[in-house]
């Protein structure tokens, strides 16, 4: 009976697509994330969002005429050198907004693409401050690095108890080491002490590493890594049967991380932006979804947990229809002016831009793996007092 309920409420919502008529003009927004690479998991995962509210908002009135919105792919490959091709071709099919990316690097080697292009970009969870400082044309709905960094370091020292913290970051990943920094800035700051260390690019083996923590008597090993590595510090911690807890950023939000970490004797916990159950409308729709398209269920890991990244690309999609509704036009540049007073309540929150083009957000969802059902359990809302 549930599954019949869900292909039902799947088909109301799609009933809107089947009215959408063949001569309908079309407006385009782009894209822009990683379908492969390390952060492929996390990229398919965001897109999920954005493809749900596609099928049920397809239409949005630009003036006085409806357009069909069709959204127009280009996979980064989760590769700085890859992600301006990829920006270009976006650029190439004449979108009038770009939404992503999974990941900061490759937002911040797509950005000079789209400037030129004169096309906007809304950045959904990529957090590194260099995003959107020093632009006009790229924005953002998550809350940034700094933020996240004093949130789970605030959270590590005065609810968990940790004096000793040990942080690892990919060398040369902007978001690894950036938000590492942060959480290293903001934990010090309040009397505790910090071990950094980076690896390598291709880096299989985390023994050494873990081994480190264990030295130096971590009580966090805070890893704000790919969900290809975290998943391999998840296996090798647990087999070391370590005593430190293990700490993640939002891209530890994944299906793929509650696997290797379901069995385990771990304490894992992670800031996110948002936790199923917060918008009851949302989450019953997109699981219902899911559980319809057997694509979309492989993409989201194989279950139908709601990842926060997927959230965010939803609430993405309807910031992007607000601009175009609000520029009165298609034209690319008039949907970047159009964007700086876009006012969204999404179901991750309101959503307003500041004078940088970042959203105004207070608060990040600290949440916990519980190993035994194998599923994510809320913790707090927590802020960065």
């Amino acid at each position: 009976m549930k599954k019949i309920l869900a292909v039902l409420m799947v088909l109301c919502l799609m009933l809107p697509a089947f009215a959408v008529a063949e001569d309908m003009p079309v407006v385009k927004i782009g894209v822009f994330e990683p379908a492969s690479g390390d952060n492929g998991a996390g990229g398919k995962q965001e897109m999920l969002g954005m493809q749900y509210a596609n099928t049920v908002t397809p239409t949005v009135t630009i003036g006085d005429t409806e357009y069909k919105v069709e959204l127009v792919y280009a996979d980064n490959g989760s590769a700085t050198d890859k992600a301006p091709s990829a920006a270009a071709e976006l650029v190439n099919q004449q979108v009038s907004v770009v939404l992503g990316s999974y990941g900061s690097g490759v937002s911040i080697a797509g950005s000079p693409i789209f400037e030129q292009a004169g096309v906007p970009a809304i950045g959904v969870t990529c957090t590194n401050p260099q995003v959107t400082l020093g632009n006009n044309h790229y924005f953002r709905i998550c809350f940034l690095d700094p933020f996240q960094g004093t949130v789970l370091a605030n959270y590590a020292y005065k609810e968990l108890g940790a004096q000793v913290a040990y942080c690892l970051a990919e060398l040369g990943n902007d978001y690894d080491v950036g938000l590492a920094y942060y959480f290293q800035q903001a934990f010090e700051a309040l009397g505790g002490m910090v071990i950094s260390e980076t690896f390598p690019t291709g880096t299989s083996d985390f023994t050494s590493y873990i081994n480190n923590a264990t030295g130096y008597g971590a009580g966090v090993f805070f890893a704000p890594c790919s969900i290809a590595y975290t998943t391999l510090i998840v296996d090798q911690a647990a087999d070391q049967n370590v005593n430190f807890a293990l700490m993640g950023s939002d891209t530890w939000d994944s299906n793929k991380v509650l696997e290797a970490a379901t069995g385990t004797n771990l304490d894992i916990m992670i800031s996110t932006f948002y936790q199923e159950g917060g918008n009851v409308e949302f989450d019953t729709g997109i699981k219902a979804w899911l559980n319809s398209d057997a694509e979309a269920m492989t993409n989201n890991g194989g279950n139908d947990v709601i990842a926060a990244v997927s959230a965010m690309g939803y609430d993405a999609y309807y910031v992007a229809l607000e601009a175009l509704k609000a520029a009165g036009s298609t034209d690319a540049k008039a949907v970047n002016e159009a964007l700086w007073n876009v006012s969204h309540e999404g179901v991750s929150g309101k959503i307003v831009f500041n004078e940088i083009g970042d959203a105004d957000r207070d608060t990040a969802y600290i949440k916990k793996i519980n190993t035994t059902t194998g599923a994510w359990d809320f913790v707090a809302v927590q802020g960065v007092n």
